[in-house]
């Protein structure tokens, strides 16, 4: 069975955010964010000498691949998506890139992907990466800088404390250099992978994201790519995030309703608030929420794409893989 022949009959599947964010948890100098947790460099705007300085006190001891994947698994979910990067530019595999990854740059010194990637061979669960094709606070050139801040008000979309002038950057820089050495790295030193999941396309062209496309094809011929990798290119669409209704969510962004869909379609969301690690987000959805959800969405030809962000130890909080299991006994 080929991956797209498989897709719609996944239905379920974990995201996990995990990255020099979840060190934060949202807390940063005495102050507390109100929004996503993995955003937490922009919202504070913590510049990269100091954001990078966190690299050496990451160090996840408490981390098991099969732990995670294992779980996924009781909880009936039949894919794993991980974080590779995220717009903070951390990398969670060995790239040769840079040292500002999980590998190189830690005391930690292990390759989170590839022990996921093994575990998920190992028990039988698809594997898939996300990797942010524009966004990188990182990188000088990173992308959206040309628009302004997120909708939440209080977030910039590229590093513009670090880099203020605008309109001295440029994103192709970023993309020939660090996204296409990282893209092809994910593709080649993780196995076969189910779908790559790309995110929070701006500048990025259609050439590039046909360029993108075809990398991942190359490599990867049977991987599915999403729709955010931009340009109305992609093998399946990625909804909004957290968009859990389709009969009542026309007008969000990016919603279809459901009488005008066609082909492949996953709902990304949080079992909390947050997507990266937040301690005080204890707003937790319940096992009967995530399961009428879940059955909702599937009845309508959508996979749940249910993430959780494990905190700076490497932890699945612990409430959360408590009521992941209840879903999974009760949808046995």
């Amino acid at each position: 069975m080929t991956n797209k022949e498989w897709f719609p009959t996944a239905k379920f599947g974990m995201m996990i955010h995990f990255g020099l964010y979840s060190l934060i948890g949202g807390e940063w100098k005495g102050g507390r964010m109100k929004h996503i947790g993995e955003w937490a460099q922009s919202y504070f705007r913590i510049p990269n000498e100091e954001y990078g300085a966190l690299a050496k006190a990451f160090n996840p001891v408490l981390f098991n691949a099969e732990e995670w994947v294992l779980l996924a698994k009781e909880a009936g979910m039949q894919y794993m998506v991980m974080t590779g990067k995220h717009h903070e530019g951390f990398a969670m595999f060995d790239s040769e890139w840079d040292d500002f990854n999980i590998v190189k740059g830690t005391p930690f010194g292990r390759d989170v992907i590839a022990e996921l990637a093994e575990a998920c061979y190992k028990h039988g669960l698809k594997f898939g990466l996300y990797y942010s094709q524009e966004l990188d606070w990182r990188d000088p050139n990173g992308g959206g800088y040309k628009s302004g801040h997120t909708n939440c008000g209080c977030m910039s979309w590229t590093n513009d404390w670090d880099f203020p002038d605008n309109e001295a950057k440029d994103f192709s820089k970023c993309f020939e250099g660090k996204i296409k050495t990282q893209m092809k790295e994910i593709l080649t030193k993780y196995g076969d992978l189910c779908l790559i999941w790309c995110d929070t396309p701006h500048l990025i062209t259609e050439a590039q994201s046909i360029e993108l496309y075809d990398m991942i094809k190359k490599y990867q011929p049977d991987a599915l790519v999403n729709s955010r990798i931009g340009n109305g290119i992609g093998d399946y669409r990625s909804c909004g995030d957290n968009q859990v209704d389709f009969n009542h969510d026309v007008g969000r962004k990016g919603c279809i309703a459901v009488g005008d869909r066609t082909g492949l379609f996953e709902c990304p969301a949080t079992l909390n608030k947050t997507w990266g690690y937040k301690a005080y987000d204890t707003e937790w959805k319940s096992a009967d929420m995530l399961i009428e959800i879940k059955e909702r969405l599937n009845a309508q030809g959508i996979n749940y794409l249910l993430n959780v962000g494990p905190d700076h130890l490497g932890r699945i909080p612990a409430p959360a893989a408590d009521i992941l299991r209840e879903v999974g006994n009760r949808l046995k």
